[in-house]
């Protein structure tokens, strides 16, 4: 029987350590509160060599000869180096985060009900999930209420520009309209309910 080869520890090992540098300069930039052109600087002192020293690792790995195309750790090598450009650009833009892990997080309620997901009929229909799902994971990372922001953008569309349409996106809607929301006349009724049962409670006492 023909013995299965592993995969190569040390070198999997060295690849971690490479990548573990480059977060732990970014939880230095998060001790240090650096923004804007400060954590641009570090980055680019100190994440920028680490990041270059990671793919000449990489492509010294793809040259060795005991390596065949099968092997585990020449497929990630490949994956990773055809993504180079796409995985470094945070070292330009002091904006960016080192990796998506977040979005990943606030996404996770999608792949997790997929058995509620099945119930969309149509391509289509999964298609609109997606890009709801979307607009409410950005309003929380903005911080907007997505029930406010929907209550708003839903009446507000069917008069704003066509052309305009980017000012509606959470990001430009929060600086916008995010002071005077649009409100639902749903709303204006939960409010004259609770305001009434706060009066009855107060008179009775």
């Amino acid at each position: 029987m023909r013995r299965r080869r592993r995969p190569e520890p040390e070198a999997a090992a060295e690849a971690l350590g490479l990548i573990g540098e480059m977060y732990a300069q970014e939880q230095v930039i998060r001790d240090k509160k650096l923004e804007g052109e400060a954590k641009l600087k570090h980055r680019t002192q100190h994440s920028e060599p680490v990041v270059a020293a990671f793919w000449r690792w990489c492509e010294s790995q793809c040259q060795r000869h005991d390596l065949l195309p099968s092997n585990p750790l020449t497929k990630a090598l490949k994956y990773a180096m055809a993504r180079s450009d796409k995985l470094q650009v945070y070292l330009g833009d002091p904006e960016l985060p080192i990796d998506t892990n977040h979005l990943e997080r606030a996404l996770r309620p999608i792949p997790m009900g997929r058995r509620n997901w099945l119930f969309c009929w149509t391509e289509l229909g999964a298609q609109q999930v997606g890009i709801i799902q979307s607009l409410l994971v950005t309003c929380k990372l903005h911080g907007i209420n997505p029930h406010t922001y929907l209550v708003d953008v839903l009446q507000r569309i069917s008069q704003h520009p066509a052309s305009e349409v980017l000012q509606l996106t959470p990001r430009v809607w929060k600086d916008r309209f995010a002071d005077h929301p649009l409100r639902s006349d749903l709303d204006a009724g939960d409010r004259v309910t609770s305001d009434n049962v706060t009066h009855d409670r107060a008179t009775a006492a």
